[in-house]
Formats: C-alpha cells, sequence, structure tokens
C-alpha cells in the first residue's frame, strides 16, 4: 500500500531500484554519432522483440509518431486514422505542421479501423484531392479504454491498405499490454504493419522514452526526422539503460496491472451513479462514466466532486472528459491501493 494511489496515468511509475543502478553503471556514447553502446543495444533488443530489421529510440510516444509520419509520407497526402486516436488528439498536429500533411479521421466503434473503414477512405485517383500516404492505428487504444485489436485485425486492415500502396503505422504505445492480455508475442503485432513505436516510459516502468522499429531503410528516414526536431540524444545510455530493464524485466508483469483493472472496474460498476463499460475493460486503463438525474450540467459538476473529493483522500484520479474518468492501473498501484481507491469511491458515490 502506498501513501498516495496515483490512477492518472501510467506515465507516472518510478524507475525500479535495478533501474536506477542499471543507470547509473550504463556505458554510454554519442547516439547522434550512433556511438552509444547502450542505446545500441536497447534498439536491437526492440528491434529483436518486435520481429523488424532495426529500431530507434527516442524520447517520446509521440517523438515516434511524428518521425514515423514524416517518414512515410510527403507533404500534400493524406493520413487516414481513427478520430479518438492519439496522434489525432493529443500530438499538438505535429505531423500537419511538420510533415505537411492532412489529417482523415474517421469515426470507430473500438477505436480500431475496420477494412472496410480503409477502404472508403482511401483516395481515388483524383487530381481535386490528396492522395493517401499513410493508415495509422493504435494498440492498446487510450481513449476507448485500453481496448485490444487483434494481429488478424491489424493484418485485415494492412491488406487493404497494402494493396492500394500505402504503409501502415501501429502506435503501439502499450503494446506490451495487448500482447499480454491477448497472450501474443509482440512481433505477432509488428508482422504486417511497415513501422510501429512502443513506450518503455508507461507501464514497463522506465522514466523516458519510447523505441520506433521498422526496416532499415526506414529507421534511417526517421533517424533524419528525429534529430530534424531536435531530437538527438548525446550520452542517451544513462537513460536507453532502463529500458534495457524495461524489456527483461516488466513485460510479464503487466498482467499484475491488468487484473487490478478489472477488480477496479467491477467495483466501480456496482455503485451509484456510474457507469462502466466492463467489455471494454481488457488491460490496465478504466473508463467510466459519472450520471445525474438532474442532467449534463449536474454530472460534470458532480465528476468535479469526484475527482476533488479523491484527491483529498488521497487517491488522484484524471477526468478524460465533462462527465467521464479515466483511471491507470500500474506496477505503483498495488491490489491494497485499488481498494483503497474504490472505498473512496463509495463514500463519495453514496453521497
Amino acid at each position: 500500500m502506498h501513501d498516495i494511489v496515483d490512477l492518472r496515468s501510467d506515465t507516472l511509475t518510478l524507475p525500479t531500484p535495478e533501474m536506477r543502478e542499471a543507470m547509473a553503471r550504463a556505458e554510454v556514447g554519442d547516439d547522434v554519432w550512433e556511438e552509444d553502446p547502450t542505446v545500441k543495444r536497447l534498439e536491437a533488443m526492440a528491434a529483436e522483440r518486435l520481429g523488424t530489421e532495426a529500431g530507434l529510440y527516442v524520447a517520446s510516444g509521440t517523438l515516434g509518431n511524428l518521425a514515423s509520419v514524416v517518414s512515410h509520407t510527403r507533404a500534400g497526402q493524406e493520413v487516414v486514422l481513427d478520430l479518438d486516436s492519439h496522434i489525432f488528439n493529443y500530438e499538438v498536429a505535429g505531423s500537419t505542421v511538420i510533415g505537411n500533411v492532412q489529417m482523415r479521421p474517421v469515426k470507430t466503434a473500438r477505436g480500431f479501423l475496420t477494412p472496410e473503414q480503409v477502404r472508403e477512405a482511401l483516395r481515388p485517383p483524383n487530381i481535386h484531392v490528396p492522395p493517401t500516404g499513410l493508415v495509422c492505428l493504435e494498440n492498446t487504444h487510450n481513449r476507448h479504454g485500453g481496448t485490444c485489436c487483434t494481429p488478424e485485425e491489424i493484418e485485415a486492415v494492412a491488406a487493404v491498405a497494402h494493396g492500394a500502396g500505402v504503409p501502415v503505422h501501429l502506435d503501439g504505445a502499450r503494446l506490451f499490454n495487448a500482447a499480454v492480455a491477448l497472450r501474443r508475442s509482440a512481433s505477432d503485432f509488428a508482422r504486417h504493419v511497415d513501422s510501429v513505436t512502443f513506450c518503455v516510459s508507461k507501464g514497463l516502468g522506465a522514466p523516458v522514452g519510447s523505441v520506433v522499429c521498422g526496416s532499415r531503410d526506414f529507421i534511417a528516414r526517421a533517424r533524419r526526422v528525429r534529430k530534424m526536431v531536435g531530437g538527438g540524444m548525446r550520452q542517451a545510455g544513462v537513460i536507453a539503460a532502463a529500458g534495457v530493464v524495461a524489456l527483461e524485466r516488466m513485460v510479464d508483469r503487466l498482467a499484475e496491472d491488468h487484473a487490478n483493472a478489472r477488480r477496479l472496474a467491477e467495483g466501480l460498476a456496482k455503485l451509484p451513479r456510474l457507469r462502466v463499460d466492463l467489455a471494454s475493460v481488457q488491460t490496465n486503463i478504466v473508463i467510466f462514466g459519472v450520471e445525474h438525474p438532474e442532467g449534463p450540467g449536474a454530472a460534470q459538476a458532480a465528476t468535479t466532486g469526484l475527482v476533488t473529493g479523491c484527491a483529498a483522500r488521497k487517491v488522484k484520479v484524471h477526468a478524460i472528459g465533462p462527465a467521464s474518468i479515466r483511471c491507470v492501473t500500474h506496477k505503483d498501484v498495488d491490489a491494497d491501493d485499488i481498494e483503497r481507491a474504490l472505498e473512496a469511491f463509495g463514500e463519495l458515490a453514496s453521497k
């Protein structure tokens, strides 16, 4: 049990003692010169795990997605992606600003594009419209509550895109959560896409960074984009060392986070005025709605009350919308913390 139960995000994890030790003794060099041995080790490990030719260590998932989109496209093209995707909602329009590409968001049921939706969104060869340059997927899906799409679903979408000569990028910030939840290897999810990113700084517990994986030619282009936007790091092995430990030690334990999220969701579902879709709770994210008989305004006020009330009880949660709250489990939240959170919500929801 911890003094404060912080369920706002899995980005809040603290490095393990083993990570701190590895960081302290990391062998380093200049990564822009491609001479940092620890960074090169992490990149090689990531590429091997995902079954790709090469990897590139970057400061964040946002930078990984930016480098990927810009590397796959040319100015004036269009990117097909989900309306609720992280790239479209939370990356400050970076791909549009830096890559000069237009986004074409598509509303989906679970956060995942279907083959039919991709087929409909692909642009015809017409002088009046931007050609489709890329299709982006997200797995697990943040705004849809950590839902997973299977490797077979990815394959079906990629087949349509590739049939039209369009590459596919997978934003796999929490890819290893999907792999653990569905009991598949990470490489199964990457097999049919042209690039993939994953974060070591979320559920895997490292303090900084993500890895972009793909072909050697693609990674060479992405490395240039990383440098262009100021993302070239020098003795980055100091932080990459924690990423190595994350891949070696922290993947299998993600199942504990999933079990804690399930316990939290089931407890919340029993409370008055809280609406939880238990079918969407597949990994470590729980998103639930707040209802009130007096309507949306009252529901929004109740949501604010839940957030502030929980904080007063040393339980931190995040309002993801006017009447919805997101909770994310991670290595620094244990089973006792989940019970404390449920106790706090129970006291507040019953008022």
